[in-house]
């Protein structure tokens, strides 16, 4: 089967290596179909992440079809569509015994510390799989991941409902935590340095968008809230002045959630935390219920996945993916590799 490897920053090499094989009656064999391309994946071929070693083998985001099960499992069958959780944990430390097994002590993650998905098949536990629906495309199941994120964080922050929420970065991951905020019954501004992801935001049905090359941020939010202002924030651009424009302005006992991965370490005004008494909260990843309740929004429509889609690239290109949105930067979503 083909094998896509990434043995440092900014090469891929394609590789023919022996299918894998069942080797506990708990494992499930899958086909893999689609890959979602994550700002993590290209925090790697940058050298820019600051937990994964080379070489690696990427892709976490996706979705695939069941081609052999196990003896012992009863959650899937052959022909299923699915998707997983790429956490491997060890279910015995502080944070895995309370439940929090997302922020596990010796959490490896695949694609980062562990081998992901890129490649034709792919074995994992029956515990770590999310059956898709029938109705729910190949496309949709490599979004899963990556809606389970926000459906994670938007529980990070106090009750949502009618709360006035400000989301910074309006790629795949800003745009889903807004689609998400208004789902928990926040109204929602969003806003990115790009027109064209403020257009796909809108097409997403997120009505308040702001560009801080033409609008200062107090300003998007007296257009968008008037003097009520806004209460909680996610960061979800990955640059310090994003994160610093919404601790100046956001409401005394407010809560910012910082949700993206920072290639440069970003600075914090503690001072104004103190001062303003606000929560800076942090957010890794989800549990299997985030993952629960991201394909029953997907599957219901009520969360958007086609405006996210850019474009699509065969397995074998998959370096072209790569170059593709760094090229095309600010006018890219989500890219899918397709095998």
């Amino acid at each position: 089967m083909r094998q896509a490897v990434m043995p440092k920053p900014g090469t891929i090499d394609i590789h023919e290596v022996e299918k894998p094989m069942l080797s506990d009656d708990s494992e499930v064999l899958i086909e893999v179909k689609k890959i979602g391309v994550c700002g993590s994946d290209i925090h790697v071929y940058h050298g820019k992440h600051p937990f994964t070693p080379y070489p690696v083998i990427q892709g976490h985001e996706y979705s695939g079809k069941v081609v052999q099960v196990g003896a012992k499992v009863n959650k899937v069958k052959i022909g299923d569509k699915v998707t997983a959780r790429p956490q491997l944990i060890c279910g015995v430390c502080g944070p895995c015994l309370r439940g929090d097994y997302n922020i596990c002590d010796v959490l490896k993650v695949e694609g980062f510390q562990t081998p992901g998905v890129a490649q034709d098949f792919f074995i994992l536990p029956e515990d770590r799989l999310i059956k898709l629906a029938d109705g729910m495309s190949f496309e949709m199941g490599a979004l899963v991941e990556p809606t389970a994120v926000a459906a994670h964080c938007t529980l990070k922050a106090r009750n949502l409902k009618g709360k006035n929420v400000v989301v910074t970065g309006a790629g795949p991951i800003g745009n889903l935590v807004a689609q998400f905020a208004q789902i928990r019954g926040a109204n929602v501004l969003i806003t990115d340095l790009s027109d064209y992801r403020l257009d796909k935001a809108k097409d997403c049905g997120i009505e308040h968008v702001s560009n801080p090359k033409t609008e200062s941020l107090a300003k998007g939010v007296d257009r968008a809230f008037g003097s009520e202002g806004f209460d909680v924030g996610f960061e979800c651009a990955g640059v310090e002045i994003a994160l610093d424009q919404l601790i100046q302005n956001i409401n005394k006992g407010g809560d910012v959630v910082a949700v993206a991965v920072y290639g440069d370490k970003p600075r914090v005004d503690v001072s104004i935390l103190g001062d303003r008494e606000l929560s800076l909260i942090g957010t890794l990843m989800y549990k299997h219920s985030d993952y629960e309740e991201a394909v029953k929004y997907i599957e219901s429509g009520e969360i958007s996945t086609a405006p996210l889609i850019t474009k699509n690239f065969p397995f074998e290109s998959y370096l072209d993916a790569y170059k593709y949105i760094d090229k095309q930067g600010d006018e890219t979503l989500k890219v899918i590799i397709d095998l």
